[in-house]
């Protein structure tokens, strides 16, 4: 009877087990993280469309961006993204008043088995020619 039921209780566990690894939910997948314009003028706006996949099971939402400055502009959809579906996330970049090598990370917040993905725009500020 014991063997009974700890084989019994093996399997149940066994079932869990394999029903929690089944379900992904939301699950958000960059084609790029990061995009490098090499050399840019101060003063000049970058922008860049980043492209996404839900390959979870169930629909993402993004629930909020984040950008390190306010030289950094991000837009985003702001309905759920469909299992198998595909969204855009667009950055502007504005370089006036900066100068050097720049990496504006943008942190995405959403309902996805990994919470917080980051995207950034790297380049490099030259002063203005005179």
């Amino acid at each position: 009877m014991k063997k009974l039921f700890m084989l019994s209780v093996m399997a149940l566990l066994a079932l869990t087990v394999q029903a929690q690894t089944e379900k992904k939910g939301a699950v958000m997948e960059f084609k790029e993280k990061s995009i490098d314009f090499g050399d840019i003028t101060q003063g000049d706006k970058v922008e860049h469309t980043f492209v996404f996949n839900n390959t979870g099971d169930t629909p993402l939402v993004i629930s909020n961006v984040a950008v390190t400055c306010g030289c950094t502009a991000p837009n985003w959809p702001k309905q759920p993204i469909a299992p198998g579906a595909s969204g855009e996330l667009k950055v502007v970049f504005n370089s006036a008043g900066k100068m050097g090598k720049q990496n504006s990370v943008v942190r995405i917040y959403s309902n996805a088995s990994e919470p917080i993905e980051k995207v950034s725009l790297i380049s490099n500020v030259l002063p203005k020619g005179k």
